[in-house]
């Protein structure tokens, strides 16, 4: 089983480049099926969950076609299949994407239902609700969720609660229905916006992304494009942290700072100095860092995808911090780990009362999931000693090349697969 063998204790320095947001390109796969002709995305992360999306979508009848290792051609003229089952597929969140994408087109779908990490509930009743609103019927048996239509109609569609994964779904079924669709209480995150101008540039005519209405003008059909995805800002905010912890002092080069404004806003409220320019972000770690609250909202509020790793960086800052988790409530699951490290961390419900420790201690530890996972990579570069890091699969499910990119920055780490392998990176570093 591969590991991450970390010794830590030294501050980061230096620059890291941002690769494709994970979030973004997921749903942007899914679209590019939506028309007969042939779809270029640039800036693709190379990271697990897209390649067994790609993997899938091979699988149902489209030509997938690597470039290179962050360039995709996929044409999907000669889809046979409307049915997206399998085991990998299962493992990822985004695969419910194929409804959207499968419905609007060919106004039937049917998708194994969803994994991901275990953070907590992620129901798709929105999703549902959406596309009954559009006119179609969904069932669930044997694991499947389908969706079908005899045609798709635009309706006014109300979120009951704000969701990233129904605003796509909906906004992908919506393009190809007859008519208008307007969708109140919509998600405003960047990738919600980049998939939307994805549809756009495919002859889609959607309105109001970016806000909390998004409205939508059904055409008839979609055609080619050439696109670029945005660069992942979850990437970004968790090198900006790495900075923090360690007390470094990183560029975090591609990225649009706009998108980071939350948490640029924290790292500066704790004491960090936080350089913009038009396509980077320096985080500067000098001073002893204090304590703050944060709260995790929807964008623009604090990202939840950041909230292990500000915990992590809190629990190395003097005084009182409270961290509350508004999103899923099983995010909390790295904390014991955390304390494995000698972290004073106590979690009531879904806030986390952190009392910041002169230094975290290495430990063996395990990833419960892919941001928790991050997280618990910075605790380990930050403490004192040698940390071992199990299930670092969840890790590469949305970062591509971490330990590479934290080894350009002076990180002590290296990626094992066996005993022999950790005690020749412990001779290594002794």
């Amino acid at each position: 089983m591969e590991q991450y063998a970390i010794n830590g204790g030294n501050p980061l320095v230096g620059e890291v480049e941002i690769g494709g947001a994970k979030n973004a390109a997921l749903p942007i796969l899914a679209a590019s099926l939506m028309t007969d002709e042939t779809v270029l995305v640039e800036n693709m992360p190379d990271v697990r969950d897209t390649n067994i999306l790609l993997k899938a979508m091979a699988g149902i009848g489209a030509h997938v076609e690597r470039l290179d290792r962050h360039s995709v051609r996929i044409n999907a003229s000669l889809i046979h299949d409307l049915t997206v089952e399998g085991d990998s597929v299962k493992k990822i969140r985004a695969s419910y994407y194929f409804l959207g994408a499968l419905l609007g087109k060919y106004k039937k779908a049917t998708v194994v239902l969803p994994g991901g990490c275990d953070i907590g509930c992620r129901a798709i009743d929105q999703h549902i609700k959406g596309f009954k609103a559009l006119g179609a019927t969904v069932s669930i048996a044997h694991g499947m969720i389908t969706a079908e239509a005899p045609k798709l109609v635009g309706s006014h569609i109300y979120l009951d609660v704000v969701s990233v994964g129904a605003t796509i779904n909906i906004m992908m079924a919506a393009v190809l229905a007859d008519g208008r669709t307007t969708i109140e209480n919509a998600a405003k995150e960047p990738h919600v916006v980049d998939l939307a101008n994805f549809l756009n540039s495919m002859g889609a005519n959607i309105k109001g992304a970016g806000t909390d209405v998004i409205r939508i003008r059904g055409v008839e059909r979609l055609h080619r494009t050439e696109y670029a995805i945005i660069p992942d800002q979850i990437e970004a905010g968790t090198f900006m942290f790495a900075a923090a912890a360690t007390r470094g002092d990183i560029t975090v080069k591609n990225v649009i700072p706009k998108h980071l404004e939350s948490i640029s806003a924290k790292l500066t409220e704790i004491g960090c100095e936080v350089r913009e320019s038009d396509d980077a972000v320096r985080v500067v770690a000098s001073k002893p860092l204090g304590h703050t609250h944060v709260k995790t909202l929807p964008y623009p509020g604090f990202p939840t995808d950041m909230q292990p790793q500000i915990a992590v960086t809190l629990g190395l800052s003097k005084g009182t911090s409270i961290v509350t988790e508004s999103i899923f409530e099983n995010r909390f699951r790295y904390v014991d780990e955390l304390i494995r490290m000698g972290a004073s961390i106590k979690v009531e419900g879904t806030t986390a009362i952190i009392e910041g420790v002169s230094r975290y201690t290495g430990a063996s530890i395990n990833a419960p999931d892919l941001r928790a996972g991050a997280a618990l990579v910075i605790a380990a570069l930050a403490a004192e000693g040698i940390s071992v890091v199990d299930d670092i699969r969840y890790i590469e499910r949305g970062y591509e090349d971490f330990h590479l990119k934290l080894q350009k920055l002076g990180a002590q780490i290296d990626k094992v697969e066996s005993e022999r392998e950790l005690q020749k990176f412990k001779l290594k570093i002794s």
